[in-house]
């Protein structure tokens, strides 16, 4: 149904898919907006309601309890486990794919690329249980790392550590891959970062690696096992307002992503009701494919010619599973090639 230029979603459309598309739109506005409105809300209750006592001691709590996001998180698998995020992973969906064996004698660094706006398909296959990866890994647990600042955010910060986020921190990475703790972990690694998400457009798949080897260091210090993975589909669910060079909002992005990590996208999507616009990310088939591993030798004292070689072949990799992939999951896969800045 069309109104005005404005293409409507059925009347008839069902309760379940109306439930994955408030699923997915109530991700997106948590994820996006759940920081500026954690600490305003935490100064509002303190400010202005009978409640402030509770949420200054909840804040001393926060200050003591900052450096858990640094030493392994605090995962509940409750959390994990809420109907909310298969109603969500339904929504695109999210597809998980396994090309080889992760043995749970190893740690492993899973590297995913594109990073998307928000790392959707990360999000859903490894920071929750819908996608059932503990099923196709069994005997592998996953850490999806983040900025710190979510784990100063107040109410945000517990559920980001329920879901088993840590640190995206040299010290958290190197606590969690520790020789003397327990292997069979994985560590998440959205190594493009905040950067990568201001290239985010439908159709293509621009990703940034070529001066991104501090993961590469890490995996030779303590001998983890690199694992390329391709989230196929992420860059097509939003697209966005693109700046140009030397505008005052390529500016102001570039002044907010040095103060804060974040990186402030003008996202366009559709909206709960209609196609054409909106925060809800549109649906679109993600289907997340995880590379074979790359088995490291441990040098605790890597040169710089170790890690070139390493960052080379972990490129390679990244490129040959691109390649190897991109005519199941892509529509035009001839005129799409991974492009690497």
């Amino acid at each position: 149904m069309q109104i005005l230029g404005i293409q409507f979603e059925p009347l008839q459309v069902p309760l379940e898919q109306r439930l994955q598309t408030l699923a997915a739109g109530a991700w997106f506005c948590t994820v996006a907006f759940a920081n500026p409105v954690g600490f305003i809300s935490a100064a509002y209750l303190i400010l202005y309601t009978k409640l402030r006592w509770i949420v200054i001691i909840y804040a001393f709590w926060i200050i003591c309890d900052r450096d858990t996001a640094n030493k392994g998180g605090r995962r509940i698998e409750w959390i994990r486990n809420w109907i909310f995020w298969d109603y969500y992973s339904r929504y695109f969906p999210l597809k998980l794919i396994k090309t080889a064996e992760l043995h749970p004698q190893h740690n492993y660094l899973l590297v995913v690329y594109p990073h998307g706006l928000l790392s959707s398909g990360a999000f859903g296959h490894f920071a929750t249980n819908s996608t059932n990866f503990k099923d196709i890994f069994p005997g592998i647990r996953t850490f999806l790392l983040t900025l710190n600042i979510h784990f100063l955010t107040p109410f945000y910060r517990d559920l980001v550590l329920g879901m088993g986020g840590c640190s995206v921190s040299e010290q958290s990475m190197m606590y969690l891959l520790d020789k003397d703790k327990k292997k069979g972990k994985a560590l998440v690694l959205m190594a493009g970062g905040a950067r990568e998400s201001l290239l985010c457009q439908p159709g293509t798949y621009k990703i940034i690696l070529q001066n991104r080897k501090g993961f590469i260091r890490i995996a030779l210090q303590t001998g983890t096992s690199l694992v390329p993975v391709i989230s196929f589909g992420e860059p097509d669910i939003f697209d966005q307002v693109h700046s140009v060079p030397g505008s005052w909002l390529s500016w102001s992005q570039n002044l907010v992503m040095k103060l804060t990590g974040f990186a402030p996208c003008v996202p366009i999507g559709r909206g709960l009701f209609q196609y054409n616009f909106g925060l809800v990310p549109r649906r679109y088939p993600i289907t997340t494919v995880v590379g074979s591993p790359i088995y490291v030798e441990k040098k605790e004292h890597p040169n710089d010619e170790e890690i070139e070689n390493l960052h080379y072949i972990f490129t390679n990799k990244l490129i040959d599973l691109f390649e190897n992939n991109k005519h199941k999951y892509i529509s035009n896969p001839d005129e799409t090639s991974l492009i690497i800045l």
